[in-house]
């Protein structure tokens, strides 16, 4: 059989098509070899440009070369079908290995014959931590959690002051060699101390990422070991020690010695909520809410040095397999593989966060503002998903349009949202995370007015993408706004949205 088929492949035919322009009679001989591997829209479209044919031709070449590849291909099917034929009668082919391939064929690619496929690792956990989260021993896993992340933000502390010792150190010596220059040393003197400064840096810098990597690795072992233990002695009702495992110790439960002083004070945060109704025939209610607030405080665990633990954490662990997850948009540089700016904070705020953006061995090529990268999390204090959002200088200027690609960034965004059941994202509403001097109170309203009236646009559009699903949207300004600013934008808000009024019935007597 494999004789007949190679029989019919790569045979060559010619396509002849004619026409005319004007009085003057055309005709177009093309070569092909079949079986055609080139889709016919391409093929066409390269005739086109390279013999310049005219374009009232266009249309019926393609439908002529169409016809012209599906009927050569059928009569190759065709003939291939009876040289088969003949072989089986023949006696060529086996009969029986013939139906047993078949069979075996069929096995494979049909649904009902095929083997059940067996349940990953990642799904067997996330069923195992949804059960545990929604039990009694939802805290002793909140509990455990914060004690690996405070030693790993213990390890950062220790981290950071090593790096400032060594470049306190390092800042010396170069001012020794720097006052010896021209004297007894060279410009050469000062780029080899340099480069040795850099290196120390960077010995040191590895040092403490593979020790974060390894803590880090050790942890999630230990962790996804102990939550199936204990999943399996929640089955097991005789077991009595269960309910020693679940007990809540608070002496075990360990506190950040804030050796490096980072500590987060909660700073008097600003907010505002509204009900809004959108969509052309059926309506869809949404909630939005403008805040004056730290993105990264949406990231960073609060640390209460009573409790430890917080009830938004537990929010955020009831819903992480879920189809009600929260998101972040974080506006970033153009650098993927860098790790300065809001990128650094939000990772050394975070100590164990599941943050990609972090790896050393990632070198993919810049990316464009408007394009964003996703990261998924599974301990951060109020968000599953966060999206990094490129932007460049161009946002700090007051003449953005709608069409600009941070606000495009921002639909695409909506959009991922939509078909991946994040109910809840917070946005920059400014597209920025700090104030500037040329960002004036008219640069804020016009700014605000603007992304205000592109997120209702988006957010009208969602009816088509999922249904129209109620949704929550955060707007966030940063912290250094002015109380009298933020209640402008307040007010603008529902002149901009259609806010949901209440209506109070009297009776008349």
């Amino acid at each position: 059989m494999k004789k007949n088929r190679e029989r019919f492949c790569n045979r060559e035919r010619e396509f002849v098509y004619k026409f005319k322009v004007g009085s003057q009679c055309f005709e177009l001989r093309v070569p092909l070899k079949f079986p055609v591997q080139e889709n016919a829209s391409h093929l066409h479209g390269r005739l086109m440009l390279l013999h310049n044919l005219p374009c009232f031709i266009e249309k019926d070449l393609k439908e002529a070369l169409s016809q012209f590849i599906e009927e050569e291909s059928l009569r190759d099917y065709d003939r291939e079908a009876e040289a088969a034929l003949e072989a089986v009668k023949s006696g060529e082919v086996d009969l029986h290995q013939l139906a047993s391939t078949w069979a075996k064929a069929y096995a494979e690619t049909t649904l009902e014959h095929a083997r059940p496929e067996e349940p990953s690792w990642d799904e067997d956990f996330a069923d195992v931590y949804h059960d545990l989260i929604h039990s009694p021993a939802s805290e002793t896993l909140l509990n455990l959690e914060h004690n690996y992340f405070v030693s790993i933000s213990e390890l950062i502390g220790e981290r950071d002051v090593e790096l400032k010792k060594l470049r306190e150190r390092q800042g010396i010596e170069m001012e020794k060699v720097m006052q010896e220059l021209g004297k007894s040393l060279t410009d050469q003197d000062v780029n080899t101390l340099a480069a040795q400064h850099f290196e120390s840096q960077q010995d040191l810098e590895n040092k403490w990422s593979n020790e974060l990597k390894q803590s880090t690795a050790i942890q999630k072992q230990e962790y996804q070991e102990w939550v199936i233990k204990l999943h399996q002695d929640l089955k097991n009702p005789n077991n009595s020690s269960l309910s020693e495992e679940i007990k809540v110790q608070p002496n075990q439960f360990r506190e950040s010695a804030e050796a490096n002083g980072r500590v987060y004070e909660e700073q008097r945060k600003l907010e505002e909520s509204f009900t809004i109704h959108l969509g052309a025939q059926l309506k869809t209610m949404h909630n939005l809410r403008l805040l004056r607030a730290d993105m990264l405080d949406f990231c960073k665990h609060k640390r209460n040095h009573r409790s430890g633990v917080k009830l938004h954490r537990l929010q955020t662990a009831l819903s992480l397999y879920s189809t009600s997850l929260c998101g972040l948009v974080l506006l970033v540089d153009n650098r993927i593989n860098s790790y300065s700016g809001i990128k650094r904070d939000s990772g050394s705020r975070n100590g164990g966060s599941d943050d990609k953006t972090k790896t050393a061995d990632r070198n993919y090529l810049n990316i464009l503002p408007g394009e964003f990268y996703i990261t998924r999390h599974s301990n951060l204090s109020e968000i599953h998903v966060a999206f990094h959002l490129c932007v460049d200088d161009n946002v700090k200027s007051g003449n953005i349009t709608a069409r600009d690609p941070a606000i495009m960034g921002l639909r695409n965004i909506l959009k991922v949202c939509c078909t991946h059941d994040i109910t809840t994202v917070s946005i920059p509403l400014l597209l920025v995370h700090d104030m500037s001097e040329e960002m004036t109170i008219p640069w804020c309203l016009r700014r605000a007015e603007l992304v205000f009236k592109c997120v209702k646009g988006f957010m009208m559009e969602m009816a088509s993408w999922d249904g129209g699903i109620s949704r929550t949207v955060q707007f966030l300004v940063p912290q250094s706004i002015s109380e009298e600013m933020f209640y402008q934008l307040s007010n603008m808000l529902p002149q901009i949205f259609r806010v949901s009024s209440t209506l109070t019935l009297t009776s008349k007597h």
